[in-house]
């Protein structure tokens, strides 16, 4: 029998291979795990989402302390981020960043006095969620140029409007597309962006956790804004 070479030179490259994607995953990209159903119908449970960890700063890995930044959140970024209430990581909508002035108004963003235009896409669609399937009306919303698709609850639909707000520098507003069962900046305020972990770019894949887990194959590869 040969003797033991001993517990790191014989797994050594297993544990340094371990440590990097650990690493890569903290610091320069990952794919997260949609739970819930606050961003339909964009994201639904069941998503993995690929974010890219470098789109707008390079980070100390497992920390928020930014080594250098290069850009900042726009208007229409999904972003993940450590949400300031109880520290759980969150992915909402960038809707306005350091400066706007946003508010709501029967439903509609106006953003520096500008309202934000919506169409009404279909006012029953059937989308899945944690709880099973729900029907929704969906919104074809504009930020500036960039357009993606959000959604309603006409029973859920208390929260219609919110007085104008300043965002503060260095702050961002995020909003669920799933407008009526989002907790987001009208709840736990504005998001640092220091707390910011990265920019959602597309739905690598997606299962159904209604069925098994079975794969949806009409959900991968994704992309997060509308092509309508």
């Amino acid at each position: 029998m040969r003797p033991s070479k001993g517990f790191w030179p014989e797994y050594k490259g297993l544990m340094l291979f371990i440590g990097f994607m650990l690493v890569f995953r903290s610091a320069v990209a990952d794919w997260n795990y949609v739970p819930s159903s606050s961003m339909n119908p964009t994201l639904v449970a069941g998503d993995r989402v690929v974010v890219n960890k470098l789109a707008y700063s390079l980070r100390v890995p497992f920390t928020l302390t930014h080594i250098t930044r290069w850009a900042e959140p726009e208007a229409g970024d999904v972003v993940t981020f450590d949400s300031p209430a109880d520290g759980l990581n969150l992915i909402k909508r960038v809707v306005a960043v350091g400066g706007d002035t946003v508010e709501m108004l029967d439903n509609t963003l106006i953003v520096n006095g500008q309202a934000q235009e919506r169409v009404l896409l279909d006012s029953a669609r059937t989308v899945p969620t944690e709880q099973g399937p729900l029907s929704v009306e969906v919104w074809l919303e504009s930020l500036g140029q960039r357009r993606h698709e959000t959604a309603l609850i006409p029973p859920l639909n208390h929260v219609k409007a919110f007085d104008p707000v300043r965002v503060p520098e260095g702050h961002v507003l995020v909003l669920g597309d799933s407008r009526d069962n989002s907790r987001d900046s009208r709840f736990i305020g504005f998001i640092d962006v220091h707390r910011i972990t990265g920019r959602a770019e597309r739905v690598a894949l997606s299962h159904n956790p209604q069925r098994f887990y079975v794969p949806r194959a009409q959900r991968w590869w994704l992309p997060l804004e509308s092509g309508v």
